[in-house]
């Protein structure tokens, strides 16, 4: 009865499970590759450093502040660690895999 007072007087949907056939649909619906994928991430990192760069030759000319240099900056070097930290993973999972014995 509380909770009906909270969320109003609509009434809350129970969620629906996925099966896996649904996710495979998912993900095929898309119509995007895993490696597609990697590579637009990677794409991305990429552009992100560049205009990293390109940020601070404007501050180096007076273009833009601080502010905006530095904050482009630490984008780049967040999504590049993370670029770092996923590749150490898979790295790490196909060494298991292949320590596996069959």
């Amino acid at each position: 009865m509380i909770q009906n007072l909270l969320i109003g007087t609509q009434a809350v949907q129970p969620l629906a499970m996925k099966t896996p056939a649904a996710e495979t649909s998912a993900v095929s619906g898309t119509g995007q590759s895993f490696g597609s994928y990697l590579e637009n991430a990677l794409n991305q990192v990429a552009d992100q450093e560049q205009q990293a760069k390109d940020m601070s030759n404007k501050f180096v000319l007076g273009e833009v502040n601080i502010d905006e240099a530095m904050i482009s900056s630490q984008q780049a070097l967040l999504s590049l660690q993370l670029t770092t930290q996923v590749r150490n993973k898979v790295i790490e999972a196909y060494q298991e895999i292949m320590r596996t014995q069959i």
